[in-house]
């Protein structure tokens, strides 16, 4: 099968769709990815074909305040710019990243079948949830439900406002104004971070998380036999600033060894306990005792995958809800603001409470539950051409 799967630059958008890039190639498939260059050399080094993500530059007639503009009408603007590279590789199905619908609305207008691959868990609005971004959970009882019934009402004009917009963006490239959707949806997290529903969609499959390492290069952690502690700041442009200098003031005389998994320029002058720079987080984890990081859902799903508990630092975008759910599974502490006092509570807590690392476990034993993303996607073309 030749497949094209579309996804921005951002890590938590591109490290997902190369790790299902991957899966494809296993399975004797053509993946050919479409992002952003950062990621070509270290996608060709892993033997996956790639194009660039045409039509990312922001233009003077976008709004980035506005989201529902830079999601729908950017979209469609990204839609015309890869159809031509998309059409040339002939593929028979696209996955779509579900922040970068334009590879759905180019799919459509080539009349090539499309799946939407959602790196974390489903956000589509529910009749029984509170608003996806609030953190809160599903109310209980009279006075509970009442109180999601008053959230959803207060963000019922920006949701139909967004379908408008939508609609409008679709009309704008030739398309039918009502969006079909994809064939399939591919929700990859772990079931432990999703939450029951009860108009669950009937082609929306948890796959479990899609998990991708960029480097090859072991981080050595410091010596000595101190519980690890993994920082891993947030590659988010939303994410919390400052965590690596709280975090290793909140530390300094626990007896802890600190690694810093980064993908930026490593600080200097670290102390003997903490080391730091680009390494494999799989491997460090093995090692860790704790993590500490952004409510990101890459590392989130990453730490408990490993049953190592985490604290969890959110900043914008989707982190407030995911810090949340991951507080409720039990496998986190959630703390905002970052101080040091906090963290260093929260660490020491994780230590001393063999609780938090029995969650995590149960966490990652949830990962059996989950179906097989190559497997649904085979499924989705064969449903539209038998």
């Amino acid at each position: 099968m030749r497949v094209a799967v579309v996804a921005g630059p951002d890590p938590g958008h591109a490290f997902p769709a190369l790790a299902l890039c991957e899966r494809f190639l296993a399975a004797g498939d053509e993946p050919v990815l479409f992002t952003g260059p950062r990621w070509f050399d270290a996608a060709k080094d892993a033997g996956i074909a790639v194009r660039r993500l045409k039509g990312l530059a922001p233009r003077t007639v976008d709004d980035d305040g506005d989201a529902g503009q830079r999601i729908h009408e950017r979209a469609a603007h990204i839609s015309t710019e890869i159809l031509p590279d998309l059409s040339a590789m002939l593929p028979e199905l696209v996955v779509s990243d579900v922040l970068t619908a334009g590879g759905g609305m180019a799919a459509e207008r080539l009349g090539v079948p499309w799946v939407e691959l959602s790196p974390h868990p489903l956000y589509l609005p529910s009749k029984a949830l509170p608003p996806i971004g609030s953190g809160l959970p599903a109310g209980e009882g009279v006075r509970g439900r009442m109180r999601d019934g008053v959230l959803r009402r207060m963000t019922a004009r920006a949701i139909r406002n967004g379908l408008r917009q939508r609609e409008k963006a679709r009309e704008s490239v030739g398309l039918p104004a009502t969006d079909p959707g994809p064939t399939a949806r591919l929700i990859a997290t772990l079931p432990a971070l999703e939450v029951p529903r009860p108009d669950w969609p009937d082609n929306a499959h948890v796959v479990g998380p899609l998990l991708w390492e960029p480097t090859a290069e072991i981080l050595e952690p410091p010596s000595g036999d101190g519980p690890l502690v993994m920082v891993a700041p947030s590659t988010a442009h939303t994410g919390v600033a400052g965590m690596v200098e709280t975090v290793l003031a909140a530390l300094d005389g626990t007896g802890v060894r600190v690694a810093i998994s980064m993908l930026d320029t490593p600080p200097a002058d670290l102390p003997s306990w903490a080391t730091a720079g680009l390494g494999r987080q799989d491997e460090l984890l093995t090692h860790a005792a704790v993590t500490v990081g952004g409510g990101g859902h890459g590392l989130l799903a990453k730490s408990l995958l490993a049953g190592v508990p985490i604290v969890t630092v959110p900043g914008g975008g989707d982190q407030w809800e995911l810090a949340n759910r991951a507080a409720r599974q039990g496998g986190s502490i959630l703390i905002r603001p970052l101080t040091a006092e906090s963290v260093h509570d929260a660490v020491l807590a994780m230590l001393d409470h063999p609780h938090f690392t029995a969650a995590a476990e149960e966490a990652s034993m949830s990962l059996s539950d989950v179906s097989d993303p190559v497997k649904i996607c085979h499924d989705a073309l064969m449903t539209t051409h038998p």
